[in-house]
This record gives C-alpha cells, sequence and structure tokens, in this order.
C-alpha cells in the first residue's frame, strides 16, 4: 500500500470512528483523561518497543496499533475541550518535521547522520514556546537510563562531550574503582550512581539503548535462572534448597544449554535522537 491508499485512510477512518463510540458508550472510557489514559500509553509504549527490540513484526503490528489508538483516544480528549483534534496534532508533526529537515526539504547539505542532529538541535533551541537552558524540557519522570542519557545528549548538543568511546568506557574502569574504594553507605550510593551512568554514557556514544539493553540483560538472566530450576528439577532436586555452590553449577549447565545467540539488535530508540 501507498500512503495515499484509500484502504489506508479508510482504517484510519473506522478507527477515529470506533474511539469516539467508545468514548460516548463505553463507561470505562467516559472517564478517563489525559492523566488516567497517559500511563496505558506509556505501557503500551514498552510493549512495542519491546516488538521492536525482538523483531517479532508480528507483535510489532499488534503493539502499533495499541499506540495509534493511545493517539487517537488522547486527541479526542483535546478535541472535546476546543484544545484541538487529530488533524491539528498530524498538522503540527508535519511542519515540525519539515522545519528540522532542511537538508530534505530545503538548501542545507549534510554529510552524515551526525551533521543532521547537531542541525536539529540548533533548530530546535530556535523554536518558539520552549523552555530555556540547556536542560529545558528533560522530562525528570523518564526511566532513569533514559533520562541519563537525555541529560547527556542535551550536554552533548553544545559541545561538551567526548570523541570516541575509549574516554566514555575509562571512565566506567575509574567509576568502578571508585565504587570498590567506597567505605560508607552514602558513598556506595554515589559511587554506584555514578557507575551507572558512566554506563550510559557509553550505550549512547554506541548508540545502542540503554533501557532495552538492561532490559535484555535481565531477561537472559531470568531465562538462564530458570533453566537452572528447571534442570535441578529434572535431576530431583528443589532449587530452593541447593547451597549457592550447587545453584552456580546448575546456573552454569544451564548457559552451556543455551542455543542461538544471546545478543539482541543494537536498538536506537526515537529518544536517541532527543525528538
Amino acid at each position: 500500500m501507498s500512503s495515499g491508499d484509500p484502504e489506508i485512510t479508510a482504517a484510519l477512518g473506522r478507527l477515529d470512528e470506533i474511539t469516539r463510540r467508545l468514548r460516548r458508550e463505553c463507561p470505562w472510557d467516559r472517564e478517563q483523561d489525559e492523566r488516567t489514559i497517559v500511563p496505558h500509553t506509556l505501557e503500551e509504549a514498552y510493549e512495542l518497543a519491546d516488538a521492536a527490540h525482538r523483531r517479532d513484526d508480528a507483535k510489532l503490528l499488534d503493539e502499533l496499533g495499541d499506540v495509534l489508538f493511545q493517539v487517537h483516544f488522547l486527541a479526542l480528549l483535546l478535541e472535546e475541550r476546543g484544545a484541538g483534534d487529530l488533524g491539528a496534532v498530524a498538522m503540527h508533526a508535519t511542519e515540525k518535521l519539515i522545519r528540522r529537515h532542511p537538508h530534505v526539504f530545503g538548501e542545507v547539505e549534510v554529510e552524515n547522520a551526525a551533521e543532521v542532529l547537531r542541525n536539529w538541535d540548533a533548530i530546535k533551541a530556535t523554536e518558539a514556546g520552549r523552555e530555556p537552558g540547556v536542560f529545558g524540557e528533560v522530562p525528570e519522570n523518564l526511566p532513569g537510563p533514559l533520562y541519563a542519557r537525555k541529560v547527556q545528549r542535551r550536554a552533548a548538543s553544545t559541545g561538551f562531550d567526548f570523541d570516541g568511546v575509549e574516554q566514555p568506557l575509562q571512565s566506567v574502569r575509574d567509576e568502578l574503582d571508585e565504587l570498590i574504594a567506597a567505605q560508607t553507605d552514602d558513598e556506595r550510593f554515589h559511587e554506584l550512581g555514578d557507575v551507572l551512568f558512566a554506563a550510559v554514557n557509553v550505550a549512547r556514544k554506541l548508540k545502542v539503548d540503554p533501557e532495552l539493553a538492561l532490559r535484555a540483560s535481565a531477561e537472559r538472566f531470568r531465562g538462564r535462572v530458570q533453566a537452572g530450576v528447571d534442570l535441578a528439577a529434572s535431576a530431583g532436586r528443589n532449587w530452593n534448597d541447593l547451597s549457592t555452590d550447587e545453584q552456580l553449577s546448575f546456573y552454569a549447565r544451564a548457559r552451556l544449554h543455551e542455543t542461538g545467540s544471546v545478543s539482541g539488535p543494537s536498538s536506537q530508540s526515537p529518544e536517541e535522537t532527543d525528538r
């Protein structure tokens, strides 16, 4: 289908019709406002990110639909109080994309993606209504790894950044040494935060989404532990009754039994471009 395909237009119109009917006729939908809906929006966005990370096209199609419904519903809430509608949302996004891509829609020339991002940041800084300052409009309620990366990106947009990844990697080593040397709970709290912040900076330089990378690592650990539990059960042993050394032995066997690659794609989320 092309972007102008009538089937796409009809499908979007049908979704809009369904959204409006739910708002009128469903008791739950009638009670919602943007503050009660946004937690569901965030949940759907995470499910979408997981589907993209797994490169599961069927799941991606399903989760994109859920996110699209969230957009329709939130735009309808704007419409109800005369603050805009879905058309205004689309128009605003279109105008912003054209304005921030002068190398596509104008006469500006760029040589690489890094120049695109620098131009993007420079254009964004001139737009009306933006909070002033290097860290203006950085949401404080982002998940920790994404908040850290966004703060780092804003600082980097001013030129405060290292070239390459070697120095950020060394910073991780240095912060680990400081964590090891920490003596008090307060010092350990501070130094552990520095280790995590430095690791996020490495992820940023490698263009790896730290949130998805951490979740993927947690999923691998979860799978290996569960496989160890299953191996212990097959040997007639209860995991909770095993000593730590015995648990580690079954865990190691589970790792040896892993099939396929355990590494996921280097996912770059939209947040990586600070859009």
